[in-house]
C-alpha cells in the first residue's frame, strides 16, 4: 500500500469541498457521523533498523473522535474540515511530505492509526478507506535480505570485530628482531 503526503491528502479535500467526509475503517464500518477532529499533530520519526542504518521521515496525524450518546446524523463537511486545517497551519506548519494517518478507535475498535489506503467519490460523501499500517524490514526493502546472507551473516547481527593473531613477544624467534641484530 502507497502510504499518502499531507499534500496530496489535502489536495484531495480541497477538490471535493462541497462533498460530506466519510471514514471507513475495519471493512465497511464508517466512523460515526457525529465525529470530530480533535487534533492534528505532526511527529517526527527517527530510527535505527536491524542493519543500523539510520532512517527518519515526518508523519502528519489526523484524529477522530466520536463522543458517546451524541447521534447527529448529518456527517461533517469536507469545507468544515479544510477549515480545521487552515486554523492548524496558521499555528504550526505541517510538512506537505509528511505521511498521512488518521487515528481513530470506538468502544468497538482500539484506538490506532491507520493509513489511507484510497478517497473515493460516492455520491455526496468523499470516503476515506482506512487501512492499518504493516510491519516492514527496511533491509529488504534496500535490496537486503532479513534473516542470513549467502556468507551466513545475520542482517541484524553486531559487525563482527576482526580476530588478530596473537604475538609472543617475548618468546625468542630467531626471525625476530633483537638489540644490537642490526635489524632496525
Amino acid at each position: 500500500m502507497e502510504t499518502l503526503t499531507w499534500q496530496l491528502f489535502k489536495d484531495r479535500l480541497k477538490a471535493n469541498h462541497h462533498l460530506a467526509l466519510q471514514f471507513q475503517y475495519a471493512g465497511d464500518q464508517f466512523v460515526h457521523a457525529s465525529y470530530h477532529i480533535t487534533e492534528i499533530k505532526q511527529a517526527t520519526v527517527t530510527s535505527v533498523d536491524c542493519g543500523g542504518v539510520m532512517n527518519a521521515w515526518t508523519e502528519v496525524i489526523v484524529q477522530l473522535w466520536e463522543p458517546a450518546g451524541e447521534q447527529k446524523s448529518e456527517t461533517m463537511k469536507v469545507s468544515k474540515a479544510w477549515s480545521i486545517i487552515q486554523m492548524v497551519e496558521k499555528a504550526l506548519p505541517l510538512n506537505p511530505n509528511g505521511i498521512v494517518k488518521i487515528e481513530f478507535g470506538n468502544a468497538k475498535f482500539d484506538t490506532r492509526q491507520m493509513l489511507p489506503a484510497a478517497i473515493t467519490v460516492d455520491g455526496y460523501n468523499l470516503i476515506v478507506d482506512l487501512r492499518a499500517d504493516t510491519v516492514q524490514c527496511k533491509a529488504i526493502e534496500r535490496g537486503g535480505s532479513c534473516g542470513t546472507d549467502a556468507n551466513g551473516d545475520e542482517c541484524c547481527a553486531p559487525l563482527a570485530k576482526p580476530k588478530l593473531p596473537l604475538i609472543n613477544l617475548a618468546a625468542s624467534n630467531a626471525s625476530s628482531c633483537t638489540p644490537g641484530s642490526g635489524c632496525c
